[in-house]
């Protein structure tokens, strides 16, 4: 897929823009603090009805208006497809071909991007929450399944913690509602870790060769994935909902001690593995940023595999991190293939090199100006 063309009104600094965008690559230029980002955060708005930087609407309208609208138009393998996301004061409205969704799960998946930005290359490092984030935004894009499962996981948590904060207080003595809350949480953190399971080991396969050709042969990577359940009842759905159901049984006076549900999918965690060890405890600098390297690019194919379409790639700023040798493997594997958008203030001699026909956008104070 590719977006041929991005409207934007009241979006950040962007009163009235309106872009044609190249279906290669689009590099996005200009001093800090221009509107580079937000730029590309409207595109991954569009995508996916949400914002990376911030969960408060207001911080993406315009200061000096009440909304922001995107319109975008996406072309596919089967013809156009126009999107629109509005921002107000009575939320947020989002529309495929004019038609407005009833669910926002029904939106995404519509424009599917990947992000890499220079805090991407702290996933190895960074916190479980981040890895968690990482995989619920990427699997929810390919599977509206997914996007269902966690949206239901995520109330029922909800329900079940306050009823927890109750038994807690006192404030309620009846269990057995807890058991049911604790059979229905069961059965969609199941569906949640058996498909990211599945679809790790196949983001793995494309990651593991990736990252050799990176290291030339030198290095191995693995994902593995880390949870409280035994590795037995790690493979079937039905396994998987009767493992949780036993822990949430066995650890039921715990979790009312603490008023908090201690198990699940939303604790569950991510683990880079290189030759044996943890990439986050033992591994090189060099090591980490090559890891997330490795996985960012493994989801353009992984993705193109579940949706039969290419996404469009995002990179905010993140030559700027990259040595010449990790520039390089990157703008040589999605020079042809994807179309990208790249922001930087401006363009190193490696990406000179290797981008061929680059579209250049001169970005200043919110003002898009295509290089002729």
């Amino acid at each position: 897929m590719k977006l041929r063309e991005l409207k934007l009104r009241n979006f950040r600094n962007y009163s009235d823009a309106e872009v044609a965008f190249s279906p290669s690559i689009n590099v996005l230029l200009g001093n800090n603090a221009q509107g580079k980002t937000n730029m590309l955060e409207a595109v991954y708005v569009l995508a996916l009805t949400k914002s990376h930087r911030t969960n408060n609407n207001r911080d993406l309208i315009n200061w000096q208006a009440d909304a922001a609208q995107m319109y975008g138009t996406v072309q596919k393998d089967l013809g156009d497809t126009q999107l629109e996301i509005d921002l107000g004061k009575k939320g947020k409205r989002a529309k495929v071909n004019h038609l407005e969704q009833a669910k926002l799960s029904s939106y995404v998946g519509e424009l599917n991007v990947i992000l890499f930005a220079p805090e991407d290359l702290s996933i190895v490092k960074g916190s479980p929450s981040v890895r968690r984030r990482f995989m619920d935004m990427e699997f929810g894009q390919m599977s509206n399944q997914y996007l269902y499962n966690t949206s239901q996981y995520r109330k029922i948590l909800k329900q079940r913690n306050n009823y927890l904060k109750q038994l807690q207080l006192k404030e309620a003595t009846d269990e057995l509602y807890l058991d049911v809350l604790s059979d229905q949480l069961a059965a969609y953190g199941a569906k949640i870790i058996a498909q990211r399971l599945e679809l790790l080991q196949k983001l793995q396969g494309w990651a593991a060769q990736v990252h050799t050709e990176i290291s030339q042969g030198k290095e191995k990577l693995k994902l593995k994935y880390v949870c409280a359940l035994k590795k037995k009842q790690q493979t079937q759905v039905e396994d998987i909902y009767n493992g949780l159901k036993e822990l949430f049984s066995q650890n039921k006076q715990k979790e009312i001690r603490q008023g908090n549900t201690l198990y699940g999918p939303h604790r569950d965690d991510l683990q880079f593995v290189i030759n044996g060890k943890d990439v986050s405890t033992f591994g090189s600098q060099g090591q980490q940023r090559t890891s997330a390297l490795s996985i960012k690019l493994a989801e353009i194919d992984l993705m193109k595999e579940e949706t039969n379409e290419y996404p469009i790639l995002l990179l905010d700023d993140v030559l700027s991190e990259l040595d010449d040798s990790r520039q390089t493997h990157l703008l040589k594997s999605i020079q042809d293939k994807v179309q990208t958008f790249l922001t930087t203030t401006s363009l190193s001699g490696v990406a000179r090199d290797l981008i061929s026909n680059p579209k250049v956008f001169h970005i200043d104070n919110g003002h898009v100006t295509a290089e002729e």
